[in-house]
């Protein structure tokens, strides 16, 4: 008797799985872009120095701050799942008080980066011989003389070259090394 030779069409789990792939493709995606964002934070805060004269320009900035969370230091990383993205930067403050300096639009860390013009309002209380950043709490006193001053800061940047010293190193592209996995 001849034996018999019995074909099925169960062909499917030879294919790919698009929901699967897609699914570990962006699980290994966040948790790339995740370590880049820890790389680039560390190198940017490795770069900060706390010292109470100002750095030079081209050099990254000074951290005068002593406070944990009002600091250059205080970095932090988020990744947008939407845009597929990664943000890195020092944390932007609310200020209660900024009517003495007009940053305009810009934030501190930006000026610090790719540096600036801004007016800075300043008080004489003896006829103009010497000028203080005005102090936007107290009042106006009799005799007391105000003027704007334009500022040019010139840049200091330390978050663009902490990212292009993590692309030289090679650290970027070996986040994506072996991440999907299965």
């Amino acid at each position: 008797m001849p034996q018999q030779f019995q074909m099925t069409m169960q062909m499917r789990r030879f294919f790919l799985d698009r929901k699967e792939v897609g699914k570990r493709i962006g699980r290994a995606n966040r948790q790339a872009m995740s370590k880049i964002g820890a790389f680039v934070r560390r190198r940017a805060r490795s770069k900060l120095r706390r010292r109470k004269r100002p750095s030079e320009p081209g050099q990254p900035p000074s951290v005068h701050s002593q406070d944990r969370v009002a600091n250059l230091k205080n970095i932090q990383f988020a990744y947008d799942p939407y845009q597929e993205s990664l943000v890195v930067g020092p944390v932007k403050l609310n200020q209660v008080q900024q009517s003495w300096i007009d940053l305009g639009s810009n934030t501190v860390p930006q000026i610090l980066e790719f540096g600036d013009a801004v007016q800075v309002q300043e008080v004489s209380r003896d006829q103009g011989k010497t000028w203080r950043r005005r102090n936007a709490r107290r009042k106006a006193r009799v005799g007391e003389r105000r003027r704007r001053r334009r500022t040019v800061y010139r840049p200091r940047p330390f978050m663009g070259p902490s990212l292009q010293e993590e692309v030289a190193a090679g650290t970027i592209p070996h986040a994506w090394a072996g991440s999907v996995k299965g």
